[in-house]
């Protein structure tokens, strides 16, 4: 039996791997397009690490598949102390092979419209980074940075990002120009989307948690009318003066696509006008009744 385990936790692990390597390779490939056929010869910049690393090759006569290796050094350090060994050795390996495509191939610039540099620019990168973190690499790492000031300031990740890009692109509109760093903000804002919309997927998960008197009723109704799973919880109320003697109650949770949120509020409105219905994002799923998404 337990030989029988390891085999499929052997073909799971190769699976995965395989999958992981193949996203890698995909976000090194767009990356290095986004950088030689649109930022590099107009001289814009990106957010993060690559953004500084674009700086930096402005300003200095070094080499940008040099520059790339040099910043993210430190960060891939940072990712082996505080996230993991594999995840190091497949960000240096990532990194090691995009500034290898960088320095080889040549590329004629795609467009000379600064618009179409600045947007197709950050969706070619965005790209590139987005498979690489779905591959369990970055190619940028500015996250593994601000994970690392978070856990030590009052700081989020977010607000660490923000800032970090606030100060890069003041700083290039000062040594290189204010239309660049407009222009690079344009660049940026393309990037992140393009991210976001590679890791998390065009639908959007959310998951609505249901209190109600008559959780049975709800229950039914998203399992058997909707076909959608649903799990229920057994939990202690409390509200106002009663709220030590209110009896035991369940509360219903079940995730759904935002396209099928009204239809679910209407029905549990229906059965119950007072529930207490609570409704946030989630960023990704897997397994359950959920629809496997596409590249996950």
């Amino acid at each position: 039996m337990k030989e029988l385990v390891s085999e499929i936790e052997k073909k799971i692990i190769l699976r995965r791997n395989i999958k992981d390597v193949f996203f890698i390779i995909i976000g090194v490939c767009m990356a290095s397009i986004g950088l030689k056929g649109f930022l590099l010869p107009n001289h814009f910049l990106d957010g993060g690490a690559m953004g500084l690393s674009l700086l930096f090759q402005i300003l200095t006569p070094i080499n940008l598949s040099l520059l790339i290796l040099l910043v993210n050094a430190p960060f891939v350090l940072m990712g082996y102390k505080q996230i993991s060994p594999q995840f190091a050795i497949k960000s240096t390996l990532a990194i090691v092979a995009l500034a290898s495509l960088v320095h080889i191939i040549e590329i004629p610039p795609f467009t000379a419209d600064k618009l179409l540099i600045a947007v197709f620019g950050g969706f070619f990168l965005g790209s590139g980074i987005g498979f690489s973190i779905r591959g369990g690499a970055v190619i940028d790492g500015t996250e593994v940075l601000a994970l690392s000031v978070s856990r030590k300031s009052s700081l989020t990740v977010g607000d660490f990002i923000a800032l970090f890009n606030i100060v890069l692109f003041a700083f290039a509109a000062l040594v290189v120009s204010l239309e660049t760093a407009m222009y690079s903000m344009l660049t940026y804002l393309a990037a992140s989307k393009t991210v976001d919309f590679i890791i998390n997927g065009i639908e959007e998960y959310i998951g609505v948690m249901i209190i109600s008197d008559q959780a049975e009723s709800v229950k039914s109704m998203i399992a058997d009318d909707l076909g959608r799973g649903v799990t229920a919880f057994l939990s202690d109320g409390g509200y106002g003066k009663k709220g030590n003697t209110l009896p035991d109650r369940k509360i219903l949770f079940c995730a759904i696509t935002r396209l099928e949120v009204s239809k679910v509020l209407l029905e549990v409105e229906k059965i119950d006008p007072s529930a207490f219905v609570i409704q946030y994002p989630i960023k990704d799923t897997k397994g359950g009744m959920i629809k496997k998404r596409p590249l996950h």
